[in-house]
């Protein structure tokens, strides 16, 4: 099974991209905007549902968190800005032997897709941050799938799609650090959904959403997809 794999679709911030928690301190500045006091109830009561959901399209978990849609939309714009100024600031880095790992599995043959939770603006920021703009066929945000992202299959089927790189769903992989990577390649009925430890969740947890591997981190990926892993 593992050896048919055609098509990988691998998530980006956790999984191949290391930000060091830059995720919580842009959810600090876009929270502030809206007037959430820093070591409130309420601030430490929305912080816990956004490590929760962590994978998930950013302006989904806004609007769960603020209601309405204009005050959902400005805390989206405020944290894409903030996260954006992190990431110009070199905050980021490639989770080690991310690269290497994405140029194993292209250089065999399989198409390789970077999925994110993310806007464009700040997924092609990242992408510029590390010099990645040429490194896959394609690079996909929810806006691309029609605006649903994780938990949603729609990036993992909008991957298969346009690259027209699998003959079938089976011949998908789906790598991530989240629960919610995980039920996106499962939803999708990819052959092969593995999580990975360097970012949000762990090993029970992505086990508990439809994991079939847990790797310690990407670069165990092109031996895993060669059948020299587990």
């Amino acid at each position: 099974m593992t050896t048919d794999t055609r098509l990988v679709v691998l998530d980006m911030a956790g999984t191949t991209v290391a930000d060091g928690g830059l995720v919580e301190r842009a959810f600090a500045a876009a929270a502030g905007e809206l007037g959430v006091e820093p070591g409130s109830a309420d601030h430490t009561e929305k912080l816990d549902y956004v490590r929760a959901t962590m994978g998930e399209s950013k302006i989904s978990v806004f609007r769960h968190l603020f209601g309405e849609e204009p005050l959902a939309q400005r805390a989206n714009s405020a944290f894409e800005k903030a996260y954006g100024e992190l990431v110009d600031g070199g905050h980021i880095a490639p989770v080690a032997g991310a690269r290497e790992a994405i140029e194993a599995l292209t250089g065999s043959g399989r198409t390789v897709v970077l999925s994110t939770g993310f806007a464009r603006v700040t997924q092609d920021a990242i992408l510029d941050a590390l010099g990645w703009r040429d490194l896959v066929a394609l690079t996909l945000c929810p806006a691309d799938a029609g605006g649903r992202g994780r938990p949603y299959p729609d990036m993992v089927l909008e991957a298969f799609l346009r690259t027209g790189a699998a003959d079938g769903v089976q011949q998908i992989a789906v790598v991530g650090d989240t629960s919610y990577d995980m039920l996106s390649g499962v939803r999708a009925g990819a052959g092969l959904v593995a999580g990975v430890l360097t970012g949000a969740h762990d090993e029970p947890a992505l086990r508990a959403a439809g994991a079939g591997h847990v790797l310690a981190s990407v670069a165990g990926l092109p031996a895993l997809l060669d059948g020299a892993g587990a």
